[in-house]
C-alpha cells in the first residue's frame, strides 16, 4: 500500500519536472536564439565591416603620426632661428662692451623727427590728388624727362566743318623703372580760347578762359614703347572764317595704371589757326612738358583753428565757361586734404545746376594731425553731372592749394597770418 502511494508522487513529480523543462529552454539556446536576432549578417558582411574599421583607424594613426612630424620640425626650426637670433644679440653686446673697454665714450647720434620722417617719405609712392581713384584726379602731371615723340595727322573738310584727327603713332617711349612696362595711351582734347577776359570782384579782368569743346581718348597699347593705333577722331565745328583760329588741339601720352594712377609722358600742342588743314596734314612732333590751361576759377576761403588742429575751407563761387548750358546739367565740387603723405577724409558739396557762376557757400572742416605740418595740400575738383539722367561725372577742371617742404602757397601764408580768421581768394581752375 506504501509502496503504491510513493510511486504515484514520484511519477507525479517527474511529470512537474518534465513540464517545467518544457516551458524554461536551456540558457544556450537562449543566448545563441538572442545573438541571431541581433547579427542578422552573413559573415563576409561582417568581415568587410571589419576591414573598413581597421582601414579608417589605420588612416587616423597616420594623420596623428604625420601632425606630430610637423610640429616636432617646426619647434625644432623655430628654436634654431631664435638661437641664432639671441646669439647675435649676445655678439651684439659683447662687441659694443668690448669696444667701450677700449675706446672712448660711445657717441650719441641725435636725430630730428622730421628728418627721419623725409627719409621714410622717399620709399612711400605719391599719393594722388583725391582718395578716390577716378579719371584725372588721380594723375600725376609733374614729370622732369620728357622722351619720345608723336606722330599724328590733321584734315579740315571746310564742306562739313568737320575736324579729323588721326594718332598714328608714339615712338621713343622711356620706361620709368625696370619691373613695370609701359602701356601707354594718348588723351586728346580739343581746347577754345576765349576772345575776351573775365571782369572779376574787386576790379580787373582776369586771363581768358579756355574753353574744352571735346575729348577723346584712344587704346591701350600693353608692353610697347614705340605703340602703334592708328585710332581716328572728328567733331563738327562752327561755320565761319576763324573757327580754327583759336582752337588748339592738346595731345597728352600717358602711362595707364590699373589704380587709376596714370603718368603723363609728355605732350605736344598744336594751334590749328598756324597750319592749313584744309588737305590731309601728316606731323611729326617731339614730346614736350606738358601745361595745363585754365577752364574756370574758384573762390576759395580758408580758416585755421590751432587750438583744435582744425581746418576750414570754404567754397564761395565757381566760374566757368560752359560750351552748351543744357537743363539738366549740374556741378559739383569734391575738396580733398593731404598732410604728410596722408590722405584724409574726402568731402563734396551739394549738387548745384549748372550755370556761368555757380554759388556754393558752403564750409567744409577737415581735422589735421596734432604733429608740425610739414606738406600739406588742398585739392579742389569740378565735376559735371546730369540730374535727369544717369551718366558718367565729367571732370570740369581742379586745382591745388598748400603749403610744401620749402615754399608755401599765398593763400596759405595768408591763412597762417590770419589765425581764427577766414581769408577768400581767387584761383584758377586748371586742366
Amino acid at each position: 500500500m506504501l509502496h503504491g502511494v510513493a510511486m504515484c508522487v514520484l511519477t507525479t513529480w517527474r511529470q512537474r519536472v518534465t513540464l517545467t523543462l518544457m516551458d524554461h529552454p536551456a540558457p544556450v539556446e537562449q543566448l545563441s536564439a538572442a545573438a541571431e536576432l541581433q547579427m542578422p549578417f552573413s559573415d563576409t558582411v561582417k568581415y568587410i565591416i571589419l576591414g573598413v574599421s581597421v582601414t579608417l583607424l589605420l588612416l587616423a594613426l597616420g594623420i596623428l603620426a604625420w601632425q606630430t612630424f610637423r610640429c616636432c620640425t617646426n619647434t625644432h626650426t623655430t628654436y634654431t632661428q631664435q638661437d641664432t637670433v639671441n646669439s647675435d644679440v649676445l655678439d651684439s653686446d659683447e662687441k659694443s662692451t668690448t669696444a667701450g673697454k677700449y675706446s672712448g665714450a660711445p657717441s650719441m647720434k641725435v636725430e630730428d623727427v622730421s628728418t627721419a620722417v623725409q627719409r621714410q617719405s622717399r620709399c612711400l609712392p605719391q599719393a594722388s590728388g583725391s582718395s578716390e581713384a577716378e579719371g584725372d584726379e588721380g594723375e600725376q602731371p609733374n614729370v622732369k624727362q620728357v622722351d619720345g615723340s608723336l606722330r599724328f595727322s590733321l584734315y579740315y573738310d571746310q564742306p562739313q566743318s568737320r575736324l579729323v584727327v588721326t594718332v598714328l603713332q608714339v615712338e621713343g617711349l622711356q620706361e620709368l623703372s625696370q619691373t613695370c612696362c609701359l602701356q601707354p595711351f594718348v588723351k586728346l582734347r580739343l581746347m577754345l580760347a576765349g576772345s575776351e577776359g573775365v571782369d572779376v570782384e574787386g576790379g580787373g579782368t582776369s586771363p581768358a578762359l579756355w574753353t574744352v569743346l571735346q575729348e577723346w581718348q584712344t587704346r591701350i597699347v600693353k608692353d610697347s614703347c614705340n605703340p602703334l593705333y592708328g585710332d581716328q577722331f572728328s567733331c563738327i565745328l562752327r561755320q565761319d572764317k576763324d573757327a580754327l583760329h583759336h582752337v588748339s588741339l592738346r595731345m597728352e601720352v600717358w602711362d595707364f595704371d590699373k589704380f587709376s594712377r596714370h603718368t603723363v609722358l609728355g605732350g605736344v600742342r598744336v594751334p590749328l589757326g598756324e597750319l592749313n588743314v584744309c588737305y590731309p596734314l601728316e606731323l611729326h612732333e617731339d614730346l614736350q612738358q606738358p601745361q595745363k590751361d585754365r577752364v574756370g576759377e574758384v573762390l576759395l576761403s580758408l580758416k585755421f583753428l590751432p587750438t583744435s588742429q582744425r581746418l576750414e575751407v570754404g567754397l564761395l563761387k565757381v566760374r566757368t565757361v560752359p560750351t552748351e548750358i543744357s537743363s539738366d546739367a549740374a556741378v559739383y565740387v569734391r575738396i580733398s586734404v593731404q598732410c604728410n603723405h596722408c590722405k584724409l577724409r574726402s568731402q563734396k558739396t551739394s549738387v548745384e545746376a549748372r550755370c556761368r557762376v555757380n554759388v556754393f557757400n558752403e564750409v567744409l572742416m577737415f581735422s589735421l594731425p596734432e604733429f608740425p605740418v610739414e606738406q600739406c595740400k588742398i585739392i579742389i575738383s569740378v565735376y559735371e553731372t546730369h540730374t535727369t539722367w544717369k551718366s558718367p561725372k565729367h571732370l570740369i577742371g581742379q586745382l591745388t592749394v598748400g603749403k610744401e617742404r620749402s615754399t608755401e602757397d599765398e593763400h596759405w601764408n595768408w591763412m597762417m597770418r590770419s589765425v581764427r580768421q577766414p581769408v577768400a581768394k581767387w584761383h584758377g581752375l586748371l586742366i
